[in-house]
């Protein structure tokens, strides 16, 4: 029959055009629904995120729960390219949370067959489970989600309004799809479309390449399923059909990681890599199996020949899982394959450049997790610096020295990148958390890079005293190394307080850089002391003056740092407030403060030695 053969078949081509509206339709609200979700799970998705480590189920569960919590494993995929590619994510961890996210996608499949529930012919179970189906509520949750969106003040309560926004506009327009194409139920040249394809002899593979083509060119399995189900609403798709086409379905999401691959390095590529090989080898063994079974019992086995309405989410699920079964075992050869095929190049070299992927800043939460990750990197060199340069003052080594000095150029250029990266991100649709995140971390990166500078500069103090042959009086020795004791121990304080978001232990920086404050000021005092009676030259006293003001001012970073954390704790940010509201808690500043003016206590001053 001709699709135009009579006036009404134009209908037809309008139902089409319907079909293709509705999935318009159903892939925005798929996609505002997503980004909301990411946006007010950003704590939860940081704290997955944060959890990764090389425990195969460890990884397998995370990329199951990031999946299932933002709707999208290709937006999953592109954060695993994007944090490989960031050195965060090694690619063995990157390849078990691609596994969990292949059945984490599963979930949107069910969500929509949701809409498929009924009581057959008993009219009074029909009325009991339409109360159950999501477009019986999604009207309401339409007015809701407006409704909050519009009047709500936190960009948390916005989020909340906009996921009821974009579910309510996906199923409308899952709607919309199941509506167009049940005018094409009655067609006979839709009907017929199927069934050459299911009696040529190659069908399976025909099968693949139309789920794996539509899903490369929509970008989305989620949304390529869904028009599967609204396709086999109209009974044309049976079950023998509609496996294959599930099976190229998980191949042609590759294709968003594929794409940003392009321009990463060769692990995040290998990453891209390994999740196409997943999903083309799952696809060849259970394809196979597949058409040995279906091909024994094809003649004598009616499921095959049923229609696949409420069968897909089963498929589409038993798919993924029994993938992820088969190849979860064998994830080491699967980074060994990738290695095989993308190999290093010969002049390829270290690069330990930081690098993060603005990939991710289209998903906060993970965003923050790279910059946190970059902040503690950052943090751990400029500390490690300046316990080198104290270091420095019992035994002088050229090599640590050079090492202080390259620590230096790193973290200038770890706050350059952190903060670059981190304005961008702000200038983007982000939640309060990440925004709160965000300038958490631009106002560290601060005080950790000054920290290294205060590094070099200690270490040029004492390169000062070599070249000029100088020494510090046998007191003055002592009387420094009390110093340099109190100055590791609140940088270690620092360090631990801000990578545990240890707010019990932030409270004890400030008064240890107090006693630090009274520890410059006796120094100073006894070193006049001792330069009036004639025990210390001028030229060593400025060095030793360098020396105190560099280890008093490390100290007051520390106290920014753990000010600052304590800030992000309360969602503000005012220092100066923080500072003066810890020391106005007058017990415990005082019992700390006791404490650390004892175990920092001064030898007995002599003026004459």
């Amino acid at each position: 029959m001709n699709f135009f053969e009579s006036n009404s078949n134009y209908f037809d081509l309008f139902d089409v055009l319907l079909l293709f509206g509705g999935l318009a339709i159903f892939m925005f609200g798929m996609n505002i629904m997503g980004q909301a979700l990411e946006r007010s799970a950003g704590n939860k998705l940081q704290g997955l995120l944060g959890k990764l480590t090389t425990n195969k189920m460890a990884g397998f569960a995370t990329g199951l729960g990031v999946t299932a919590v933002i709707q999208s494993s290709s937006a999953t995929t592109v954060m695993v390219v994007g944090f490989v590619n960031s050195g965060v994510m090694t690619l063995k961890q990157a390849i078990n949370v691609i596994m969990g996210a292949n059945i984490g996608t599963t979930v949107t499949a069910w969500l929509l067959q949701l809409n498929a529930i009924g009581g057959g012919d008993n009219a009074q179970l029909e009325q009991i489970l339409v109360f159950f189906k999501p477009m019986s509520w999604t009207p309401i949750l339409g007015l809701i989600g407006i409704g909050i969106h519009m009047f709500a003040k936190s960009s948390f309560k916005k989020d909340i309004g906009s996921i009821l926004l974009g579910f309510t506009t996906l199923m409308f327009g899952m709607d919309i799809m199941s509506d167009s194409v049940s005018v094409l139920s009655s067609n006979e040249a839709f009907k017929s479309l199927f069934t050459m394809f299911a009696n040529n002899p190659v069908f399976p593979i025909i099968g693949v390449l139309v789920g794996a083509i539509v899903t490369g060119i929509i970008q989305s399995s989620s949304a390529s399923v869904g028009i599967l189900q609204a396709l086999s609403s109209t009974g044309a798709i049976s079950n023998a059909i509609s496996i294959p086409i599930i099976m190229g379905q998980n191949i042609g999401t590759c294709v968003t990681a594929l794409l940003s691959s392009v321009g990463t390095n060769k692990n995040a590529k290998r990453t891209s890599f390994v999740h196409l090989m997943f999903n083309v080898i799952g696809t060849v063994l259970l394809l196979s199996v597949y058409w040995i079974v279906w091909g024994i019992t094809r003649d004598s086995w009616t499921f095959w020949g049923e229609s696949a309405e409420n069968w897909i989410p089963v498929f589409h699920s038993a798919f993924n899982i029994v993938c992820t079964a088969i190849l979860l075992p064998c994830s080491s050869l699967l980074e060994k394959l990738a290695y095989a095929v993308i190999k290093d190049d010969k002049k390829d070299e270290k690069d330990d450049k930081l690098v993060l992927d603005e990939r991710l800043l289209n998903t906060p939460a993970a965003a923050i997790t790279v910059c946190h990750n970059a902040t503690v990197t950052m943090a751990k060199d400029a500390i490690g610096a300046l316990y080198d340069s104290l270091d420095l003052f019992k035994e002088y080594s050229k090599e640590k020295a050079e090492k202080i000095r390259q620590i230096e150029d790193k973290t200038d250029h770890y706050e350059d990148v952190i903060g670059t990266y981190l304005v961008k991100l702000s200038s983007r649709e982000i939640g309060d958390q990440a925004s709160d995140d965000a300038a958490k971390y631009l106002h560290l990166i601060g005080d950790f890079e000054r920290i290294s500078d205060h590094a070099v500069n200690l270490l040029e103090s004492i390169e000062e005293l070599k070249d000029k042959k100088l020494e510090f009086t046998l007191e003055a020795q002592r009387e420094i190394a009390v110093l340099c004791d109190s100055v590791k121990e609140i940088l270690q304080i620092s360090l631990d307080s801000f990578i545990n978001n240890d707010l019990e232990l932030s409270l004890k920086i400030e008064p240890l850089e107090q006693v630090i404050d009274n520890l410059k000021e006796a120094l100073r005092t006894r070193h006049i002391a001792r330069l009036q009676g004639g025990f210390c030259t001028i030229e060593a006293g400025f060095i030793w003056s360098d020396i105190l003001t560099n280890l008093e001012r490390t100290s007051d970073h520390c106290s920014n740092i753990g000010a600052c954390i304590i800030d992000a704790s309360q969602n503000r940010l005012d220092l100066h407030e923080t500072v003066k509201a810890i020391k106005d808690d007058s017990n415990h500043f005082a019992t700390l403060y006791e404490e650390y003016i004892n175990k920092y206590a001064l030898p007995v001053f002599s003026s004459h030695e």
